[in-house]
């Protein structure tokens, strides 16, 4: 009635992955994220973020935890280390307290950053290699 699609259509279909997941303003979420699409976090998080993709923290967002992604755009806070495989932006009022690691970095003169920066390709393998768990368990890698 609603819908021209029968039962055995809707169980062949597969989620296409590639949109992107958004943590709207006045949220919260406390606990880790993953993800293998693109993030944009305009609340707040408590937690580490993971994703394959780009991760953006909007103006309002505000980050409690570590950040690695394929790329990172901060325009909002973050109290962590921040990880991207490719670019990292701090952009606008940006205030990042924590370690950045990045294969490169692009800095606006507004933004604000508190710790040491890691720079290069030897970092971005280190960045890959961070993500290596067996059997579920995380790898400390030194």
């Amino acid at each position: 009635m609603f819908n021209a699609k029968n039962k055995t259509d809707m169980q062949t279909e597969k989620p296409t992955g590639n949109g992107t997941t958004l943590i709207g303003a006045g949220t919260t979420l406390k606990g880790d994220i993953s993800s293998n699409s693109d993030l944009r976090i305009d609340g707040t998080i408590i937690g580490n973020i993971t994703s394959s993709a780009k991760v953006v923290i909007g103006a309002n967002g505000i980050v409690e935890g570590d950040i690695t992604g394929n790329q990172a755009d901060i325009i909002g806070k973050v109290s962590g280390n921040v990880k991207a495989k490719d670019l990292l932006q701090l952009r606008g009022d940006s205030v990042v307290n924590g370690n950045l690691y990045a294969g490169k970095l692009q800095v606006e003169p507004s933004a604000t950053f508190n710790g040491q920066c890691h720079m290069g390709g030897a970092t971005a393998e280190k960045i890959e290699l961070s993500n290596v768990s067996l059997n579920g368990q995380k790898l400390a890698l030194q």
